[in-house]
């Protein structure tokens, strides 16, 4: 197994976590080499989003009660419950039917029967890598395109500035200069025109084909 990042380093990426993070310590390399979150870009950016995401590891369940999320066919809630029962889980709030089944797949488990597991340091950080990767995030990651991947993960910009705090301290930790935001979207314009796509600054799939050609 390649140590991606020290036990130090993890911890003052979660700097109030404590105790918490002492059962999921042992996940987190194995989890991030499989993945291959495994440059400090990704890594940085990855464990921000994270940190944000759980409070430090503080919640793997949506602390809502997920009645918001019953009905909605877009997760693939169709069953009476399944708002419920899917709510967010793991450290980067797995949600809906659909994505607990697809997590549970890749995962080899059945999270469709048992969402909880997702609660579990033995596949938290392994779901969140999971959608990590379904999401080509580190594709946005390795150009430090920090607001994309929270849009990605969250759909809008809630809470950007606890997340790019995180970024910020966990781009010391390891060593980088974190990329200025004010740029980023002009930045997507420009490899959109480069790559004849329509400049809109925003990484849909078509720029995602593309980002992924170019790497």
């Amino acid at each position: 197994m390649t140590t991606l990042i020290s036990e130090a380093q993890f911890r003052a990426m979660m700097p109030l976590a404590g105790a918490r993070l002492d059962p999921h310590w042992p996940y987190i390399n194995p989890a991030l080499e499989k993945a291959a979150i495994d440059t400090p870009a990704r890594i940085t950016a990855f464990l921000a989003q994270l940190a944000h995401e759980s409070a430090e590891y503080r919640h793997m369940e949506e602390i809502a009660d997920g009645s918001a999320y019953e009905g909605r066919r877009d997760l693939g809630n169709v069953n009476p419950g399944d708002g419920r029962r899917f709510k967010g889980h793991g450290p980067i709030q797995i949600t809906g039917r659909t994505n607990h089944w697809a997590c549970g797949l890749a995962l080899g488990i059945d999270l469709v029967a048992n969402p909880l597991l997702l609660t579990t340091p033995q596949y938290g950080t392994a779901s969140a890598c999971w959608f990590w990767n379904s999401r080509q995030l580190s594709l946005l990651a390795d150009r430090g395109w920090f607001v994309a991947i929270t849009r990605a993960i969250n759909g809008g910009t809630n809470g950007l500035h606890d997340r790019v705090r995180y970024w910020h301290n966990n781009c010391r930790i390891l060593g980088l200069m974190p990329d200025r935001l004010d740029d980023e979207v002009e930045e997507i314009k420009a490899f959109q025109r480069s790559h004849g796509l329509t400049a809109d600054g925003a990484v849909g799939r078509k720029t995602l084909r593309k980002l992924e050609l170019a790497a």
